[in-house]
């Protein structure tokens, strides 16, 4: 019989009381993370940014307690067990170091993806708070996505045998923040390593990637990687590959529209396929998933659930930092796990200035 109670929800911590100073208040703190905690009872005391009246506004309309001008005053707040930071990538490194300094009470940090600009600062960020007794976690939310956890737990349970190709087809277009135009880098390190973290998570770790791009036609600031095509090579014949199409057609210059992502697993003895509803956002598009097995011939399986990936797969990336703390566990996306990805986001963008496929422990090696 086949299960179709496929996890595509994780289970709540075993802790939720810890309490929580959140670093940011742009979008995707107030209107996604903090959402998710409000729903998952998780307790945010604490919030500061860059601009204190955003930081006063947020904690308002949020119920937090304390609001202040600083992030400095609020890692000095001892109450505050655990970290959650969203700033841009180049300036994550620096309140992770910050943060450091009060071990003696800051117990779980929480960063967004990417964690830093490069390998090498990630990898510096990930040892520094491995030497601290800090437990890292990296907000890698597409794992969390509810599709992607009930396509991991079909794999996990053989009903596709083995994979042999697993794809992702992107055709989207993201609002560009102002800080990516500081980095030369853009669709590999912004939007392309949520698809290169999921096909570690699902498949584990490629031997080599090749990586191909061309500008995007309506990002007007300087890049290289707007629309990027890459290849991951398993050691055990598998292929990913994914089409990360950030330009999707004239769609904003006055042609008709045709937006979303779409994944797809085939395997030795069946196949997967799915949607992710993300494009769709603000408004509440569920992702999907479909898919057909040997063991039980001719027929498609199409679970359902009512959750989406914003703002409800943040309560997964969360509640893994909270159990590991609570439980003295390394979180399941860890800083040292997140290297992974960001040798392989590394390895595309060596791959494009060499065009040639680049091994992964080229990058590995190099940095240790």
């Amino acid at each position: 019989m086949i299960d179709l109670n496929l996890g595509h929800m994780p289970p709540p911590p075993s802790r939720k009381d810890f309490r929580i100073g959140a670093i940011g208040a742009g979008f995707i703190m107030k209107d996604v993370h903090l959402v998710a905690y409000r729903d998952a009872g998780y307790n945010v005391a604490a919030i500061a940014s860059a601009e204190p009246e955003s930081s006063r506004a947020v904690a308002e309309r949020h119920g937090i307690p304390r609001a202040y001008e600083t992030y400095q005053q609020l890692l000095a707040d001892e109450s505050i067990e655990i970290l959650d930071v969203a700033v841009p990538p180049h300036a994550q490194p620096e309140v992770i170091r910050e943060a450091v300094r009060h071990a003696d009470h800051v117990k779980g940090i929480l960063a967004q993806k990417p964690l830093a600009t490069s390998y090498k600062e990630a990898l510096a960020v990930t040892k520094l708070c491995e030497e601290a007794g800090i437990a890292l976690g990296v907000n890698q939310n597409m794992r969390y996505d509810q599709s992607i956890r009930a396509l991991k737990t079909v794999l996990e349970r053989g009903y596709l045998g083995e994979p042999a190709l697993g794809t992702i087809e992107m055709r989207a277009i993201p609002h560009w923040m102002p800080w990516c135009r500081l980095y030369g880098r853009l669709t590999l390190l912004i939007m392309s390593i949520h698809h290169l973290d999921t096909f570690r998570y699902l498949f584990g770790e490629p031997e080599s990637v090749y990586a191909s791009a061309r500008t995007d036609p309506r990002t007007k600031f300087e890049h290289r990687d707007g629309i990027v095509l890459y290849i991951l090579e398993y050691a055990n014949g598998l292929r990913a590959a994914a089409w990360d199409d950030v330009w999707a057609g004239p769609a904003r210059e006055g042609a008709a529209s045709d937006i979303y992502i779409k994944w797809r697993v085939e395997g030795t003895e069946g196949m997967a396929q799915g949607t992710i509803g993300w494009p769709a956002y603000p408004n509440a598009a569920p992702s999907t998933i479909q898919f057909t097995t040997a063991r039980q011939p001719g027929v498609w399986f199409a679970p359902q659930w009512k959750e989406v990936w914003f703002p409800d797969a943040f309560r997964g990336t969360m509640g893994m930092l909270l159990d590991a703390v609570a439980n003295q566990t390394e979180p399941a996306v860890s800083g040292r796990n997140h290297l992974g990805t960001m040798a392989l986001v590394e390895a595309c963008y060596r791959s494009l200035d060499e065009r040639r496929p680049v091994r992964i422990e080229e990058i590995t090696t190099e940095e240790r």
